[in-house]
């Protein structure tokens, strides 16, 4: 590997035109060409199955596509074929759709733990729509969210308590709390500080580790006992886990759940699910206070649904998730074994649940080092690997599993030179890469 040999030209030129158009050069912050070594963030020109093309000729086997949204491969055929139908038919109209009761029917026949749905765009929309009925229904102001848990949504209260805080009213701040994750006498103490305040518990049911045991069944007790409404943000493990997401693998049920990512395969679409006694405020057959829920011009477009329908049928009839869990399990073991071989087994950390891997890389004191993911991610572009992660999609072969571990062991061996050297730097290629949130840039 010798990754002084690998440029992107074309790459780095589109880079600073998208700059130049739009602020930050990509529309989720988690795609910048800050989270990538200098001048090596690929800008893709397409992609098939488990890779992707840069504008520079490269082909790369790609993990975490679409930030875990295209966990069926890129261009999945059973997809697009879904989508390609719809729009042909028309994609808007005044009125609802027979798609929309189609994806619905579908969505709740997979995850039968909820009672009603509605779709909407993105993951943001449909978590601020819970928390916004959560409010409604208990007549509290304040949110509780799980402080371990890195994202829930664009909006203020939840982007209020992140170092990117500026343009948010401090009011605002105040009235989100947080809670940690797996410490229900830590839950119960905030719940009994802020009696009859809290509207809601968020937060991902799981996430890197298992949830301890009892934890999820406890926190349904804790929101029963203060009068809260538990939610589960599902965004990443709805599919994952399980067809019926988290909810549905521990069997524990939320009052509203939320779930995106890989609902789409790529396509725009994210769902609030839940009680229907919550979720029926949101609509016309009641005799409170109406909420105003989720209401996109865009929500109800046909080619989304039809993804979505397309995407829950594929997973059930095919066991798409437990051939997630099978290539992470693979790819896990390949990468781990790569590491020891070389002798940085404890420095290149592979964690998480099998279908949804992330990597540590930690320095000469196993402290997390954004230097050291630099190198590792440097070596990883040369070897024709891009990962930002190692979250799998089902697209994935043997031979692309093989080809990862090999650029893997390229990287690893020059993670041990840096180690060796006590020093990465010359390594790195210029600035290393940078955490999201972040108060300046």
């Amino acid at each position: 590997m010798d990754t002084d040999q690998f440029h992107l030209p074309r790459s780095r030129a589109a880079n600073e035109r998208l700059h130049s158009l739009i602020p930050g050069g990509a529309h989720t912050y988690a795609k910048g060409d800050d989270q990538y070594p200098e001048h090596l963030a690929p800008v893709i020109s397409h992609g098939r199955g488990a890779h992707v093309w840069d504008v520079d000729g490269n082909r790369y086997v790609e993990y975490g596509s679409g930030l875990r949204s295209v966990s069926l491969g890129h261009a999945h055929p059973r997809v697009t074929e879904a989508v390609r139908r719809e729009i042909e038919r028309g994609t808007n109209f005044v009125r609802p759709s027979v798609v929309e009761l189609e994806a619905a029917e579908r969505f709740l026949a997979t995850v039968p733990t909820a009672e009603m749905v509605k779709f909407t765009k993105n993951g943001s929309d449909a978590t601020t729509a819970a928390v916004r009925l959560a409010r409604a229904v208990t007549g509290r102001p304040r949110v509780a969210l799980c402080a371990d848990h890195p994202f829930f949504s664009v909006d203020d209260w939840f982007i209020g308590t992140t170092p990117m805080s500026a343009g948010i009213p401090g009011s605002t701040n105040e009235l989100t709390v947080t809670f940690p994750y797996g410490d229900l006498a830590a839950t119960e103490e905030l719940l009994t500080r802020y009696e009859g305040e809290v509207a809601c518990l968020i937060l991902e049911p799981a996430t890197q580790t298992e949830p301890p045991a009892g934890y999820l069944e406890g926190l349904r007790a804790l929101a029963d006992r203060h009068g809260c409404v538990l939610v589960f943000d599902e965004m990443i493990t709805g599919l994952r886990w399980s067809e019926a997401g988290a909810q549905g693998l521990y069997g524990v049920v939320p009052d509203l759940s939320t779930f995106g990512k890989a609902l789409g395969n790529g396509f725009a679409v994210s769902a609030l699910a839940g009680r229907r006694e919550l979720m029926e405020r949101g609509g016309l057959r009641h005799s409170e206070d109406r909420v105003f829920l989720l209401s996109t011009t865009h929500g109800a477009e046909t080619h989304s649904l039809a993804a979505a329908t397309a995407v829950l049928q594929t997973y059930v009839e095919e066991g798409v998730t437990a051939r997630l869990h099978a290539l992470g399990e693979r790819l896990a073991a390949g990468v781990r074994e790569a590491a020891a071989a070389m002798g940085v087994g404890d420095h290149v950390v592979v964690r998480g649940r099998a279908s949804n891997l992330v990597f540590a890389t930690l320095d000469e004191r196993g402290r997390p080092s954004q230097e050291y993911r630099t190198l590792f991610l440097r070596g990883l572009l040369a070897g024709g690997v891009l990962g930002p992660s190692f979250v799998v999609s089902s697209a994935l072969d043997d031979a692309d599993i093989e080809h990862t571990v090999d650029a893997v062991a390229q990287a690893c061996a020059v993670y041990r030179k840096a180690l060796d050297a006590g020093d990465p730097t010359p390594w790195l290629g210029g600035r290393p890469v940078k955490p999201v949130f972040r108060r300046r840039v």
